[in-house]
């Protein structure tokens, strides 16, 4: 396939080679989308994209990647150019391969609580218009439960009576995503029988193992549940962490001393809770319970405590300047780590602490200057935030926070640490939120008195 000239050549590519060339369609090329198609790419299959973003569907049909994800832009850019990996930004006009896998986004309305399924039910619309009653409809977005028999099917039916869908959740890790879609076993919910076995017999040639379940809305919950565990023993960390620092403690003594040859589930480290599917799937749970009258308390409580964890640490670095005779009005404050997360590294923002915390510290704080190690300085400055490399950003800081557990926070020597502060003007200080900096008197730490 030749590299296309523009953004309508990237869509006209796809017209000349057929949607029938190919052996499935992937809706949404975002980051649950892009890692699937990588996935199904290195098992052999041929895949048509959908991605209504003009540009985004030139790079991807060039091959070229705007988020990082190991292993993904090198089989795009070998796929694109043989052929086996195409984008359009629109599927009219030519019949739907015999599979196709919805993986748009399902956000939370801004400043609420209440899932946004618009993109979802564009997504479907565009599906059910081009498939007939062979075609195999998956969807992988993540959805509270009930949505993919209550929103996607009543669309497929203006198609066809009987339509062959499913559910399969997604449920990898950013940082290592192609390799978990590759040995994770996948859930499998489906409409009808037929429907779950041809799933189940897609998802077999993807990975060793795939769990069917009874239901769309088994395989539903599934995601729900798995995602919101995860929030409540993080929130269980941030927890202790806060009675430790009440107490005069330290969360981390406590924490090892707990687990340590200890045959219980073991306590999780105190830390901030981002990304996009744990900041957002417990509401996606709590918004399916709701017309049945049940109230999940300890997933809001525990949502809850984990939203209110930045906030607390700028409030805690404030009062510390203050402590030490430093208006924080006339401060510089180093922010780094603006990625949700350092291991894996990724450069996702999505439902990062760096947002409640730059609101909290706006109009508190003279300047904030931003570092990531994976994030683009340019993203950073879109943000309003001063990019800076790590030393630059520590020189003429009064305090700095790092919010994210990257590697090379932890390569840095005792010495390297205190080159930094030396840089920084007083009271130098430095919140390290993940505890992986080298141990020194000049560092607070989350859950510390």
């Amino acid at each position: 396939m030749s590299s296309p000239t523009s953004h309508e050549d990237a869509a006209d590519t796809t017209d000349r080679a057929g949607s029938a060339d190919f052996d499935v369609c992937v809706v949404g090329l975002g980051y649950v989308g892009v890692t699937l198609a990588a996935a199904l790419l290195s098992t052999g299959k041929r895949v048509l994209g959908l991605e209504t973003d003009p540009e985004v569907a030139a790079d991807l049909a060039r091959g070229r990647l705007r988020l990082a994800e190991p292993g993904v832009e090198d089989l795009l850019k070998e796929s694109a150019g043989n052929g086996t990996f195409a984008v359009t930004t629109d599927l009219a006009g030519g019949p739907l391969p015999p599979v196709a896998i919805i993986c748009v986004g399902t956000p939370i309305e801004a400043g609420g609580t209440t899932p946004d399924l618009r993109h979802l039910r564009s997504a479907a619309e565009s599906v059910a218009a081009a498939a007939d009653e062979d075609t195999l409809v998956i969807v992988r977005s993540t959805v509270p439960v009930g949505t993919t028999r209550g929103l996607v099917l009543p669309l497929l039916r203006h198609r066809t009576a009987r339509p062959l869908l499913a559910f399969c959740p997604e449920r990898t890790i950013q940082g290592r995503a192609l390799a978990e879609l590759l040995s994770l076993p996948q859930i499998v919910g489906g409409l009808t029988d037929e429907a779950a076995k041809l799933a189940a017999g897609f998802f077999a040639t993807v990975s060793g193992q795939v769990v069917p379940v009874s239901s769309l809305e088994a395989a539903e919950l599934v995601k729900l549940v798995c995602n919101t565990h995860t929030d409540l023993i993080y929130g269980f960390g941030n927890e202790v962490a806060l009675i430790t620092e009440t107490l005069g403690l330290d969360a981390m003594e406590i924490i090892r001393s707990a687990n340590l040859d200890y045959p219980r589930p073991d306590i999780n480290k105190p830390g901030f809770v981002g990304g996009s599917c744990l900041t957002k799937d417990p509401y996606l749970l709590a918004h399916s319970l709701a017309p049945h009258g049940h109230t999940p308390h300890l997933i809001r409580a525990a949502r809850t405590l984990n939203e209110s964890m930045p906030r607390r640490v700028g409030a805690r670095v404030l009062a510390a300047l203050q402590e030490q005779g430093q208006d924080p009005a006339r401060a510089t404050i180093l922010v780094s780590g603006f990625a949700y997360k350092g291991r894996p590294e990724t450069d996702d923002l999505r439902g990062a602490p760096y947002q409640p915390l730059l609101e909290f510290l706006r109009g508190r704080v003279a300047e904030i200057v931003g570092h990531d190690f994976v994030v683009p300085p340019a993203r950073i400055e879109a943000l309003g935030v001063r990019p800076a490399s790590l030393a630059d950003g520590f020189t003429g800081a009064h305090a700095a926070l790092l919010l994210n557990d990257h590697p090379s926070y932890g390569e840095l020597t005792p010495e390297d640490l205190d080159d930094l502060i030396a840089r920084m003007h007083p009271p130098a200080l430095v919140y390290d939120t993940w505890r992986v900096l080298p141990p020194t008197t000049n560092v607070m730490r989350l859950g510390s008195a």
